[in-house]
């Protein structure tokens, strides 16, 4: 039996990375919505119901590097033209395992499915819920591949006194017991980067969505 993303992403998220031999893995998307490209250590990932010949074959005309074509601009770009799809940044790619208790800041969960951040969250996760805090809201789903997936907000006046660290840590507690949570940040947000590493979650590559047309 070949690989599934899911099969792949659970052992990132252990530790076991697929072989760092410069390869490209394609594998089918779990769900006609999740599509795109994941870099780890030499080594990156296609998830596409596209022909896997075609893509090798752009990926062979990607003039740079064979260990950056996954994630050159042209490579991308094709895949984009290809299906209809739309993308906005490479991420950088974080995990984080569940921790037991109450979380470390007060949360209110929002239960109104037509809350603006709830119906965001619902176009690119399933299983969606809200918590609100003092200053800041968390999100959690179920994204890529059944992922566990977290994001968070801060509002303005709120920045740059730990709330964004602390959300972060509360989503650890709001997953099941030996379950593991998932984040991407923009590489360029280095504040989100830095409060993300401080609150446990660990870099394991990167990804480039591809947004269903």
């Amino acid at each position: 039996m070949g690989q599934t993303l899911a099969g792949i992403l659970e052992a990132a998220a252990e530790g076991r990375f697929p072989p760092d031999d410069g390869g490209v893995t394609i594998v089918p998307q779990h769900n006609a919505r999740d599509a795109g490209v994941m870099a780890f250590t030499a080594h990156s990932v296609v998830f596409l119901d596209e022909d896997p010949v075609w893509i090798r074959g752009v990926l062979a005309e990607v003039d740079t590097d064979p260990l950056a074509a996954p994630m050159n601009a042209r490579f991308l770009t094709a895949l984009l033209d290809r299906t209809g799809r739309h993308t906005e940044t490479i991420d950088l790619l974080t995990v984080a395992s569940a921790l037991p208790g109450e979380p470390p800041v007060a949360l209110k969960e929002i239960t109104d499915a037509d809350h603006p951040r709830a119906t965001r969250a619902r176009t690119r996760r399933d299983d969606v819920r809200v918590w609100q805090a003092d200053g800041g809201v968390v999100v959690i789903g179920r994204g890529v591949a059944g992922r566990w997936e977290m994001a968070i907000e801060v509002d303005p006046g709120e920045r740059h006194h730990g709330l964004g660290r602390a959300l972060a840590v509360a989503s650890r507690h709001l997953i099941p017991a030996g379950e593991m949570i998932w984040s991407q940040q923009a590489p360029g947000n280095a504040r989100a980067v830095r409060s993300f590493h401080a609150a446990g979650f660990r870099p394991v590559g990167s990804e480039a969505l591809l947004g269903a047309p």
